[in-house]
């Protein structure tokens, strides 16, 4: 088992608010990990303390076995550890091609911008229909597929998710889960942070389980989608 990222007790927060107690975890290459929670559990905190948009209190971050602490963000994204961010952040008045070539902002990208662009499209077939199209008057759901179609031009060896599903209809949210699976098919390490946790626990390999920023319950997602608590929790069963 090959470990591609892993949190050592992790603690950070904002100002003088803690909210990540000791957070310990790993993403198995090829593997999609997700981790789940209730609002305010510290999913988001801790995707931000991965890619050091927020600066941990405490423990370590390694990345390919290497030490990433405290590596800037755009060195982080440089080096294949991608976040697709929650709202999307695009470009608006850049086309959808504009967009995805601004994914590929590293030298490891650069080089590859072409087909990586047809790559995105295939995935996408409705980005290609409006690669002229300025990003500010897409659907929502076209918007996330850009914001992912951007992380991939990144060619990323862990990409990460936040809240992908966030405001889309539901038809939209399963079209985004069947790409999210055809990735995962792809053996693409991903970590997934999800508001739809049936739906993240049913395309995941392994799950983590945060509530008041501590890890409460890990194991294969489809073990913690059985457990009582779960299902009573976040399923509504």
């Amino acid at each position: 088992m090959e470990i591609m990222l892993e949190l050592q007790d992790i603690s950070s927060g904002y100002g003088e608010v803690q909210v990540l107690w000791d957070v310990s975890m790993k993403l198995e290459k090829g593997k999609l990990t997700t981790m789940i929670g209730s609002n305010g559990a510290g999913k988001t905190t801790t995707l931000r303390t991965i890619m050091h948009l927020i600066k941990p209190w405490g423990g370590k971050i390694f990345f390919e076995g290497a030490d990433v602490t405290n590596k800037p963000a755009h060195a982080k994204a440089a080096s294949g550890l991608v976040l697709v961010p929650e709202g999307r952040q695009l470009f608006t008045n850049m086309s959808v091609r504009e967009n995805l070539e601004m994914g590929a902002f590293s030298e490891r990208a650069r080089k590859d911008i072409k087909p990586n662009v047809e790559k995105v499209f295939k995935l996408f077939p409705r980005l290609k229909e409006r690669e002229s199209q300025h990003a500010g008057t897409l659907s929502g759901g076209e918007q996330q597929m850009l914001a992912i179609g951007r992380g991939i031009m990144a060619e990323p060896d862990i990409l990460m998710f936040d809240e992908p599903s966030l405001g889309l209809a539901p038809i939209l949210v399963q079209e985004l889960f069947t790409i999210i699976g055809e990735l995962r098919k792809q053996n693409l390490t991903m970590l997934l942070i999800e508001q739809n946790v049936h739906l993240a626990l049913t395309v995941s390999d392994y799950a983590y389980v945060l509530t008041n920023g501590r890890i409460e319950i890990e194991g294969l997602a489809s073990d913690v989608q059985k457990m009582g608590s779960i299902r009573k929790a976040y399923l509504g069963l």
